[in-house]
């Protein structure tokens, strides 16, 4: 097959190429929306009135948005035809009657039903329970321990905030801090949510964690706490110390508020240069669309950056062109040369790589850092960087040969027995995806041999008996299987290896009857009611994109699932060289957090056709 009997490709590329240079940022970024759901509005109006900030305003924004979101039936999820949330709609219900609805209101009475079936507040997680808290309408007695006292426990330790993940240590801290206070704010009858359904306050107890959290309850309740003071005061030194310079905490949401309230809780006003700051950089997160007001839970420049120029370098684009140099000039300002909290494991490793926010020096992750370079590398350019991103990523290689996103072996599975870890990912272990785009760049790289092969040791024992791979980032198995393959196809895997060939078979068993792949975020349920979603799902653009990377780097750009993938990319494509995707295909919290990367659509297009195109041209057995 040629590049010449497949016209609509050249057109595509074309086109997309010319639509990702007109979303560019003039300072040389591009950056879409982050889209995630409900909660992170409903939180914004609850945080605004516990902080004495909401407005008018606010809080009308914040109403018409979260009206908007609700499905027909009267209820929330947490992505794009997803299935009823209980803690989304218990936000939400509980954020509109703030916002001023009646509970008479007629858009609350299924919510309410909805939240009353599922158990009630008590079967809600803890984070939705805390913030009802503050508001005296959930008891803090009836909330999971988290005592100050982490603050007092080195990282060497067996248990101490580093064991957490770095979003979840972010949290952690701020949030018992605020457990040690428990503020209540009173709201007005007509504002509260007294009438959703309670349920049963407590639960059976399943493990020791159970019995912990029930002394830990009783320690709260004494007056006698030694050295509580000292752990308060270093909790608030931590926090302190932690704070961007746009005045995020890791430029992501629940670290983010939950420091503002700490800090408001130890006394810090609305002078205070710390909550001034964070107050400033938060209203930079405010999407306004029209009448309706969102937040964004995290901002995504340097990721999306880093993919558009992936994606330009695989559609032959280079230096020379000014978007492209821009691009160049901007990424490499935003590489990170400072330490962070993933050094106290490493204290002989060199800074190196990026992070994924506009600002968060002190947590770069290896799944930008692996991504930046690749792109830098394609383009030929700041190879000091690459070389520095390099010697990071090796360095952080876990134990069992893979890469976790932000630390060395975070692997405290246990942590998900204490009651209060019950809100989504609270560790970081090695995940394939990651691990896939670290190999893709060091086994092109010389001196990282012995790296890349017990990396590629954990690759291959992570496939799964059906030839995919579980994808952690990226909703699921078609994103795993997608970054899988090109990191074997990196490291010299020949088409024939039989790991190639299952992933291969299982691509072309899940490709959509239209050409496309999908895959639902129901994939990762467990036991049977995952697999019925595995790498099925409506045909989007990232997926079928992922899919037909897979594909090209197992050596089957001249086949039929390739192809047909391909067109599917040139037929859905918009007359401004776009693509339209509305469902969520990025994963924060797998199951519980799911994200809409509004670049999505055409970065992984553009590196996709990008790619076929390249292999189409390649002589008979002609490798990469």
């Amino acid at each position: 097959m040629s590049v010449a009997s497949e016209p609509p490709v050249e057109r595509a590329v074309d086109a997309g190429v010319r639509r990702l240079l007109e979303l560019q940022e003039p300072g040389g970024w591009w950056v879409g929306e982050l889209e995630s759901n409900v909660t992170i509005t409903a939180e914004h109006l609850f945080f605004l009135e516990f902080m004495r900030l909401r407005d008018e305003e606010s809080t009308f924004g914040v109403m018409t948005e979260l009206l908007a979101q609700q499905r027909p039936d009267g209820l929330w999820s947490i992505y794009h035809g997803g299935e009823p949330d209980l803690n989304a709609t218990a936000e939400a219900y509980a954020a509109l009657r703030l916002a001023g609805l009646s509970d008479r209101a007629p858009q609350l009475a299924e919510a309410r039903r909805f939240v009353g079936e599922r158990g009630g507040i008590a079967a809600a997680r803890v984070f939705t329970r805390i913030w009802f808290s503050l508001f005296g309408l959930w008891s803090w007695d009836d909330v999971p321990m988290l005592p100050v006292e982490l603050a007092l426990l080195r990282s060497w330790a067996p248990v101490s905030p580093y064991t957490f993940a770095c979003w979840a240590r972010q949290t952690v801290l701020p949030l018992a801090v605020v457990m040690h206070y428990r503020p209540v704010r009173p709201l007005p009858e007509q504002r509260a949510w007294s009438e959703l359904p309670r349920g049963r306050n407590g639960r059976p107890r399943r493990n020791v964690w159970d019995d912990v959290d029930r002394l830990l309850s009783l320690y709260a309740r004494s007056p006698v706490k030694p050295g509580r003071a000292h752990a308060l005061a270093l909790a608030e030194r931590w926090i302190v110390d932690r704070q961007e310079l746009d005045g995020s905490w890791g430029g992501i949401q629940p670290p983010w508020v939950w420091s503002l309230i700490a800090l408001a809780c130890r006394g810090h006003g609305p002078d205070s240069p710390y909550v001034r700051r964070g107050l400033d950089g938060w209203n930079g997160f405010l999407l306004d669309d029209g009448d309706r007001l969102r937040p964004e839970a995290c901002q995504s420049p340097v990721w999306d950056s880093g993919l558009a120029l992936l994606g330009l370098a695989a559609t032959g684009a280079g230096r020379g062109d000014p978007g492209v140099d821009r691009g160049i000039e901007w990424i490499l300002r935003e590489e990170v040369r400072s330490r962070g909290d993933w050094a106290l494991r490493l204290p002989g490793v060199e800074p190196g790589g990026w992070s994924f926010e506009y600002e968060n020096d002190l947590y770069p992750d290896v799944d930008d850092a692996a991504v930046v370079a690749l792109a830098l590398r394609e383009l030929g350019a700041g190879r000091g960087a690459v070389e520095r991103a390099c010697r990071w990523i090796a360095g952080m290689q876990c134990a069992n040969g893979g890469w976790g996103a932000f630390d060395v072996d975070n692997d405290a599975f246990w942590l998900y027995d204490i009651p209060f870890c019950d809100f989504g990912a609270v560790i970081d272990p090695p995940s394939v995806d990651v691990t896939a785009h670290a190999l893709e760049l060091l086994a092109r790289e010389p001196g990282y041999e012995a790296a890349v092969r017990r990396g590629l040791e954990y690759l291959l024992a992570e496939q799964e008996q059906d030839g995919s791979w579980w994808g952690r980032w990226g909703v699921n198995y078609v994103y795993g299987t997608g970054a899988a393959l090109p990191a074997l196809e990196a490291a010299g895997f020949p088409s024939g290896h039989p790991a190639v060939r299952r992933a291969v078979a299982w691509l072309e068993a899940v490709q959509n009857e239209d050409g496309g792949f999908g895959e639902d975020c129901r994939s990762y349920d467990h036991g049977d009611a995952g697999r019925v979603w595995k790498g099925r799902g409506e045909s989007t653009p990232s997926q079928t994109a992922w899919a037909l990377m897979g594909l090209v780097a197992a050596g089957e750009a001249g086949g039929a699932a390739a192809g047909r993938s391909a067109r599917w990319l040139c037929e859905r494509q918009r007359p401004d060289g776009d693509w339209d995707e509305r469902h969520f295909t990025g994963t924060g919290f797998p199951r519980d957090f799911l994200i809409r990367y509004h670049l999505y659509r055409i970065v992984w297009p553009l590196i996709a056709l990008g790619r076929y195109r390249t292999a189409l041209r390649q002589p008979e057995g002609a490798t990469r």
